[in-house]
């Protein structure tokens, strides 16, 4: 089987409460889908299917391309750690140049590719770590990047020397992780949440741009 028929029999094509606009095949059902990707795992070497679902961070930055695509029109875009894609796509849907959606995770790579072709646009995958590229893009998107200590000392020292040659936006939820200097606070969104997935049943997103 390959990681686009594994994620169509395991998912269902639907819209995350915030951005209504982008339809993205997600999971219906949180045990199946992580026992499925677990029997995967074994056999492949992947990662958990955080993929399969609209994370906070990535609906509310998604939210505010929408309503200001001015922000990345006519810019090269990168959603990093972009799990499905939904703010890579709306990236796409304002009017951004280009778009790469960057991921480790060879399934959240195919999620993104089958989601952006199902809202009709241009998504470059790039496979591997694109911590300590060059850069190349005029913003980067980070949603919901804070939620572990190995993660996030991994990419924030990359992520900080973006930060003095292009835009960086960290979007979080209240992750236990995120720095507590060197950010900006530039747009906030309440997003709806699942108990199977938060500890609530809400969640206050602020999306904030990374100072060097």
């Amino acid at each position: 089987m390959t990681p686009e028929e594994f994620i169509a029999v395991n998912t269902a094509v639907a819209r995350a409460p915030l951005v209504p606009e982008v339809a993205l095949h997600l999971a219906s059902e949180i045990t199946p889908i992580w026992q499925a990707t677990e029997a995967w795992l074994k056999e492949r070497n992947v990662e958990p299917p955080f993929w399969a679902f609209a994370w906070p961070g990535g609906q509310a930055t998604a939210r505010l391309l929408l309503d200001e695509p001015r922000r990345v029109a006519g810019k090269r875009v990168l959603d990093f750690a972009a799990g499905c894609g939904i703010a890579a796509i709306a990236a796409a849907m304002a009017g951004a140049a280009q778009v790469e959606a960057a991921e480790i995770d060879p399934l959240a790579l195919a999620a993104v590719r089958l989601n952006a072709a199902l809202n009709g646009v241009a998504v470059a995958t790039p496979e591997g770590d694109v911590v300590g590229a060059a850069c190349r893009w005029d913003v980067i998107l980070a949603g919901d990047v804070c939620y572990e200590a190995p993660m996030t000392a991994h990419i924030l020292p990359w992520l900080r020397a973006m930060a003095a040659r292009c835009e960086v936006w960290v979007a979080d939820p209240g992750r236990a992780y995120l720095p507590g200097r060197g950010l900006d606070p530039i747009a906030r969104h309440a997003v709806q949440t699942s108990l199977e997935l938060e500890d609530r049943t809400l969640r206050e997103v602020t999306i904030y741009r990374m100072l060097p």
